[in-house]
């Protein structure tokens, strides 16, 4: 069901944007009833940050350090509902964790944090013997260094296609009854006491349509939609920042959370396809969305990473491909990673909410974001009767 040919006619909720949380609304609005349109600026969804993430189905095992454990288990949680109703798009994989006599974080603090990790996840983690990376560095570990190698952890987290999982939610919100227009570019809205008058635009030209509610889910674009509502909604400091992605020639048969070298992070080195996936940076950025890309200096970053690893010589020459997605995370002050990975949902006005803005938010949380949107959706929309459960919905296969 596409929209072409739909009449502009009043709506509950519009939703902007149709990355994982703009699909993830609409499915969670239309399965609780509510009658649901997508408009999307790319002619398909999921060309944005939603299908350049590091394609992780995670609890942010890195969020504990920081005291994260709400989110944690938030994520965790959703791993295993993602486990369960879309098995064919989000895959459980062992990850490994290498510590050497460099590494910052001693065994017994990754010990103790994967002991955490796995309490919250019901899922358990192993000390690896050493015989069995002492033996044949080849065998089991990649080619992974074993020099200087003090010990080898190994947990559950899971992987996906980030830009297939959108699709398939997006498609589920479909079969429920939403609709998507591609190729729309949202051009403004006025807030009035009824609702919401959105003007967007297509090839066929200018458009208009009323909805009770106006849903953000614009991403790195969250606030640029905002500039365009009258009247003018506050908006939230934000940081944009910018994380890089490299696919090297080099096929790896398990994950790896490594420490950098040079500046301690974490970055994962994951199989993608064939090959090597790695990732990621945190940059800061500043300029057109659309216009994101991996910088030079990123690029170097991760193969200085990966090469010290794995003792390779791979160089930007080799990359089968780079690339990079946005980060929305608080203003302010400090280092990005240590800034909250929390999502928040602003509603404005106050009083009556007609237009509610998500602001961050994580590729394995978004349904469960998207359900406690929908929740606040229920005080100023009309009753309806829910038609599914999105916690119990298998998602669809699609190609």
């Amino acid at each position: 069901m596409t929209d072409t040919d739909l009449n502009t006619a009043d709506c509950d909720v519009i939703v902007i944007g149709a990355g994982i949380h703009g699909a993830g609304v609409a499915q969670a609005a239309a399965a609780a009833g509510y009658s649901v349109r997508v408009l999307e600026q790319y002619d398909r969804p999921a060309l944005g940050s939603s299908c350049k993430s590091s394609k992780l189905i995670h609890g942010g095992l890195r969020y504990l350090e920081s005291g994260q454990f709400h989110l944690v288990r938030e994520c965790l949680r959703e791993r295993e509902i993602l486990l369960r109703i879309a098995p064919h798009l989000v895959r459980l994989m062992r990850f490994h964790i290498p510590v050497y006599s460099h590494t910052s974080r001693r065994p017994w603090k990754i010990g103790l944090g994967l002991a955490l990790y796995s309490l919250f996840s019901r899922r358990s983690f192993q000390r690896l013997r050493k015989s069995r990376w002492r033996r044949n560095e080849a065998i089991g570990l990649d080619g992974l260094r074993t020099d200087g190698l003090d010990a080898v952890f190994s947990y559950y987290d899971a992987q996906t296609d980030d830009a297939r999982l959108t699709r398939a939610v997006l498609a589920s919100a479909r079969s429920l009854g939403a609709v998507l227009t591609p190729a729309a570019v949202f051009e403004n809205a006025r807030c009035t006491p009824r609702g919401v008058e959105l003007a967007y635009r297509s090839d066929a030209g200018l458009h208009q349509l009323r909805a009770r509610v106006l849903v953000n889910a614009a991403g790195p674009w969250v606030n640029r939609v905002l500039q365009r509502i009258d009247p003018a909604p506050p908006q939230p400091g934000i940081e944009l920042v910018q994380g890089a992605h490299i696919v090297l020639p080099h096929a790896i048969g398990q994950p790896y959370y490594l420490e950098a070298i040079r500046d301690r992070r974490a970055v994962f080195v994951t199989p993608w396809r064939g090959h090597a996936l790695v990732g990621t940076t945190e940059t800061h950025y500043t300029g057109d969305p659309a216009a994101v890309a991996p910088l030079p200096a990123e690029i170097e970053y991760l193969l200085e990473v990966y090469n010290h690893y794995f003792g390779r010589a791979f160089a930007a020459s080799d990359l089968i491909e780079a690339f990079a997605g946005l980060r929305v995370l608080p203003g302010g002050e400090g280092p990005a990673f240590d800034k909250s990975r929390d999502t928040h949902i602003f509603a404005q006005p106050a009083h009556r909410p007609v237009v509610f803005s998500i602001y961050g938010g994580k590729l394995t949380s978004y349904r469960a974001v998207s359900a406690r949107l929908v929740a606040r959706l229920r005080h100023v929309l009309p009753r309806r009767g829910a038609i599914a459960d999105t916690a119990t919905l298998a998602l669809p296969q699609i190609d």
